[in-house]
């Protein structure tokens, strides 16, 4: 009995301490939904959600490797409100005028068919010019280097401008 105790208490130190490490490393300052429309009401800006499950290995690579680069995490802090959004949640969600729940014949939140236009893929990262834009998605895991242009292109303004296609001819990467 002494033993599973020990155990126990060991495992418990080990979560918590595991919990507060992963927490001190992430650099992005992500919120909920609930937390963006509330922002976006007082200051509107460009929306960046990270689709993701917690059994996805790509979407822990990403955290790691591209969300947790510095200038990654600099530029979407400075211009996008960003969000994180586990695919399969079963809470409902507002989204703006829509309420979006779970659906069992796919095992995915509505929110994520909705933002992926049904092409589940994770991790996806979506971005939205305005809260109500047509969502932008890029499937699969992005490397700090790729994620540059999509983040400025809408970061900056640039779509107001000139499509996609025209912004990368001219596009000089900093990262």
């Amino acid at each position: 009995m002494q033993k599973v105790t020990i155990y126990f208490i060991a495992a418990l130190l080990f979560l918590s301490v595991s919990g507060f490490v992963n927490n001190a490393k992430e650099k992005i300052k992500w919120m909920s939904v609930v937390e963006l429309q509330a922002a976006y009401n007082k200051n509107p800006r460009p929306v960046l959600v990270d689709i993701y499950t917690d059994w996805c290995g790509w979407c822990k690579v990403m955290d790691r490797d591209t969300y947790g680069n510095d200038k990654v995490a600099a530029y979407i802090n400075e211009h996008y409100y960003a969000v994180k959004f586990d695919a399969e949640t079963k809470d409902s969600v507002q989204w703006g005028n829509r309420k979006f729940g779970y659906n069992a014949a796919y095992k995915v939140n509505e929110l994520s068919i909705y933002f992926t236009g049904g092409q589940l893929s994770y991790p996806t990262t979506v971005f939205l010019s305005l809260l109500d834009a047509q969502p932008a998605p890029l499937a699969g895991y992005l490397k700090p280097k790729e994620m540059e242009p999509p983040l400025k292109y809408f970061g900056d303004g640039v779509y107001k401008e000139k499509n996609f296609p025209e912004f990368i001819k001219s596009f000089k990467a900093a990262w």
